[in-house]
């Protein structure tokens, strides 16, 4: 018999806000200052990394001469201007954390990013006091697809794994949390619907897919 779910943990990028739109426009200016272009399989491999690892990939597939550092510079330069413009809640949102806040159960948030950015980014929208717990790439050791940010998530919750559900974005996110024996909604947009979803529970086609709500509503 499946565990209750005693919490829900939330990707970051991609999953709550439309940030992986904005990284996508950031890949592609880098690649256009090198005369280069953003690849779909560049786009896939780089995706729900933590940023020193996603920029290594990078280097090491376009052959390119910069420091991952100085690629990190000018993509944060290139990024926060892209904010300002573009960042938004992704569909459903609000809808499903106010319906998780009715059936009083913790919410976490679980990222690839560092924490001055998932700071930055939810504080836009008044939403960092809302979770229980967030990690953030400085948490860990071993970025996703290791699940070791979903097993921290778990221990710090005081709960296993098994009674987490965790809302995913990517292929590394989904893995990442199916590996640690979550239940995992995956939510696949314009920029990762080539992912590998098997490991997922279920696929959702947004936050407001019914089978979202009425898991929730089951808790």
């Amino acid at each position: 018999m499946p565990s209750p779910i005693r919490a829900v943990v939330f990707d970051l990028d991609g999953l709550m806000f439309n940030t992986e739109e904005i990284f996508d426009r950031t890949g592609i200016e880098l690649m256009r200052r090198r005369g280069g272009e953003m690849t779909s399989e560049l786009r896939s491999q780089m995706m729900g990394r933590r940023p020193h690892e996603a920029f290594a990939i990078m280097i090491e597939t376009m052959n390119l001469d910069d420091s991952v550092e100085y690629l990190m510079a000018e993509s944060e330069e290139i990024f926060v201007n892209g904010l300002e413009t573009h960042l938004a809640p992704m569909p459903g949102l609000y809808e499903v954390l106010e319906q998780i806040d009715r059936r009083a159960i913790p919410k976490a948030v679980a990222t690839s990013s560092p924490r001055d950015y998932m700071e930055g980014i939810l504080g836009r929208f008044d939403l960092l006091q809302r979770f229980t717990l967030t990690l953030t790439a400085e948490d860990v050791t071993h970025g996703k697809p290791h699940p070791e940010i979903y097993l921290q998530a778990a221990q710090r919750l005081q709960i296993t794994p098994a009674e987490m559900l965790v809302f995913e974005d990517s292929q590394a996110g989904t893995q990442a949390a199916a590996a640690a024996g979550s239940v995992v909604v995956s939510v696949p947009h314009e920029h990762s619907r080539s992912h590998d979803f098997t490991s997922a529970t279920h696929i959702a086609e947004s936050l407001h897919d019914p089978y979202v709500l009425e898991m929730i509503d089951g808790v």
